[in-house]
């Protein structure tokens, strides 16, 4: 597995972190004992597709 890491764009201890390997797993920085989601790597890589995605002109602002 991986090593754990977080966003250069965050706090430390204000986000998530996620270790890759082969499987994704993703932990709370502010409970890191308090478990773990693991995903499959293709679920991790559609996920930040997703998010690096423009959001589509007809959706409204919230």
């Amino acid at each position: 597995m991986g090593e754990w890491r977080t966003s250069r764009y965050s706090e430390r201890e204000n986000c998530v972190e996620v270790a890759l390997g082969p499987a994704a797993k993703i932990r709370d920085t502010k409970d890191r004992s308090g478990g773990t989601l693991e995903i499959s790597t293709r679920s991790w890589d559609a996920l930040l597709s997703a998010l690096c995605r423009p959001a589509p002109p007809d959706l409204p602002e919230v």
